[in-house]
């Protein structure tokens, strides 16, 4: 029987972080040998961290890149590593390494270069032509880079057909929800269309608003899933496949028979065979699937970690309204950083109630959060004296409601800048996409926790963050009070939009599935809300690009997934 132990090794590299990166490489490669593996995969550029964007302008850091690869190829004794790196020839390739016991022997440019949604490879890399096989010892094996595996005839198919038996694809490929779904259906299909053992290896961890989930896959020929990495963690994935069900698969295959003869003939590169060794049968590695909700959660707790920490904050600060959106935030960072990292700032005016005040204190409390009281009703005062002569003869309006909002984001820029803390924004998806914030205001912060996520999702992961913590972090009262920005007397957020639910339902329409007016109005909305809806959002692109960057949740994220033009003269 021909066996091979693969394992994946998912782990969590920084950006531009070259040497620490290839420690790490070396610790889990340490790992994969200890777990007895003939061969370990490692993330899509995990040398250099993915994506590197404008870094790979700099020839210092791709020469940074090529000495770690040298120094990991030397220390890949006894056995066969699969590393993402970028090949520098006469121009740069996003690339796979195939090291063997101690040297490089081999290299895989990736071919399909993704250019759409966060994806903007075509501005860095040269495509691949060429999708070479490995011959070890008696194992025929490959390599390709994630948007390779999504074609169903793709590098995948010739390598097959060349004679691979393995093939291990390396992926830096982006969380949003009910994407790890769709990623294992694919991967299924690919591995039983093309009789191959398939080994997806995916990166894990935040790097600016983008979120990679891990969730590495191994599945055999028939397509059936042998085993599945952790979800959000480091994981080693290790499963033994029996190789010989693959050429027993393949004589049955008349179509394959046929369409080999029609095949390019690949690069074969010969290697020899590693000593054998005393292997104990690795332990079932089946990681339950994440609940949908849970899911979300756990990429706002790992994107929130990851950028805090990677830009070398240690503490955060939140202003605490009494509301659900600060009361999810709040949340999430005690999970992602500990409550003695969290600083909740409770800011009051003339209009904040007293049911808002006390959710915001019992908060605090529930979570073991710090919270400071700074009112703003003097300096509102004075804001309002320093502009009477100005507005002398002019009714209030929006434009005093804004100097609260602005005040407050005055408070927390000087706590960050006087303790070193960075600000936690606390606006969602649904505010953000009809400009229902204020600029310079509640949109001040260095990092945008719920940003991609419509009201109704952040009342729906709040409910989660009590129930995941089996007691009432946020107050029921919370919950049931309807949601107000509390900057005038009697106010609701209804006030000015329509019900959240039908909101949001708008919202995925025209942002996530590009539908017009006619499209939304056929689902059944009133054309009138349909219209207002979509103009608020075209209108308030200027205050989107001057927020901060924030976790990316659905399919269609503001940034790098949502380009409009902020000189927009175009009506339906």
């Amino acid at each position: 029987m021909r066996r091979i132990r693969v394992g994946l090794a998912q782990i969590n590299p920084t950006v531009g972080a070259i040497e620490a990166n290839a420690r790490l490489v070396l610790d889990w490669m340490e790992r994969a040998r200890a777990a007895g593996c003939d061969l370990v995969a490692f993330p899509e550029l995990a040398l250099t961290g993915y994506p590197p964007e404008d870094l790979l302008f700099k020839t210092a850091f791709i020469e940074a890149n090529l000495r770690a690869l040298a120094d990991v190829a030397r220390q890949s004794r006894g056995i066969t590593a699969v590393v993402g790196y970028v090949d520098k020839r006469d121009d740069i390739f996003n690339a796979a390494a195939v090291l063997h016991d101690g040297a490089q022997v081999g290299t895989y440019h990736k071919q399909y270069l993704p250019n759409y949604g966060v994806f903007d490879e075509n501005r860095y890399f040269q495509s691949g032509t060429e999708a070479p096989v490995f011959v070890v010892g008696d194992t025929v094996l490959a390599a390709n880079i994630c948007e390779d595996i999504w074609y169903p005839t793709g590098p995948t198919t010739l390598q097959a057909l060349a004679g691979a038996e393995l093939v291990v694809t390396i992926n830096a490929s982006p969380y949003h929800a009910g994407k790890a779904q769709f990623r294992e259906k694919m991967l299924a299909t690919r591995a039983a269309d093309d009789l191959v053992c398939l080994a997806f290896v995916n990166t894990v961890g935040g790097q600016d608003e983008l979120v990679f989930d891990g969730q590495s896959f191994i599945f055999n020929e028939k397509g059936e899933r042998i085993a599945r990495g952790r979800a959000f963690e480091e994981d080693l994935v290790v499963a033994d496949l029996d190789l010989d069900e693959i050429f027993r698969a393949r004589l049955h295959d008349s179509r394959r028979r046929k369409e080999k003869l029609r095949a390019a003939e690949p690069t074969r590169i010969s290697l020899p065979s590693l000593p054998l060794r005393e292997k104990r049968k690795p332990p079932a590695h089946e990681i339950q699937a994440l609940e949908p909700v849970e899911e979300i959660y756990q990429a706002l707790v790992l994107g929130t970690r990851d950028y805090v920490t990677k830009i070398g904050y240690k503490h955060v600060v939140i202003g605490l309204s009494g509301g659900i959106d600060s009361a999810l935030v709040a949340a999430v960072a005690v999970d992602a950083l500990g409550a003695a990292n969290v600083t909740g700032v409770t800011m009051p005016s003339p209009f904040s109630s007293l049911g808002t005040r006390r959710d915001a204190a019992r908060l605090a409390k529930n979570l073991g959060i710090d919270m400071l009281r700074v009112p703003i009703t003097g300096v509102l005062k004075a804001y309002k004296r320093a502009l009477a002569a100005a507005f002398k003869g002019v009714k209030e309006d929006v434009t005093e409601e804004n100097l609260q909002a602005r005040i407050r984001g005055n408070y927390l820029m000087a706590l960050s800048n006087k303790f070193g803390w960075l600000v936690l924004n606390t606006g969602n998806k649904s505010e953000i996409a009809v400009g229902y914030t204020t600029l310079y205001g509640d949109m001040a912060g260095g990092f945008a926790v719920i940003k991609d996520c419509p009201k109704t999702l952040v009342y729906k992961l709040s409910e989660h963050a009590n129930a995941r913590a089996r007691r009432e972090l946020i107050p029921e009262t919370v919950f049931t009070r309807p949601p107000s920005a509390e900057l005038r007397p009697d106010q609701t957020d209804q006030d000015t939009l329509p019900p959240y639910a039908e909101l949001d339902a708008i919202l995925e329409c025209y942002v996530e599935g590009d539908q017009g007016v006619a499209d939304i109005v056929a689902r059944g909305f009133d054309a009138q809300t349909v219209k207002r809806v979509i103009a608020m959002v075209d209108r308030n692109e200027y205050k989107r690009r001057q927020g901060a960057i924030g976790i990316k949740i659905t399919p269609r994220a503001f940034g790098k997934d949502w380009r409009l033009p902020i000189v927009n003269k175009f009506r339906e």
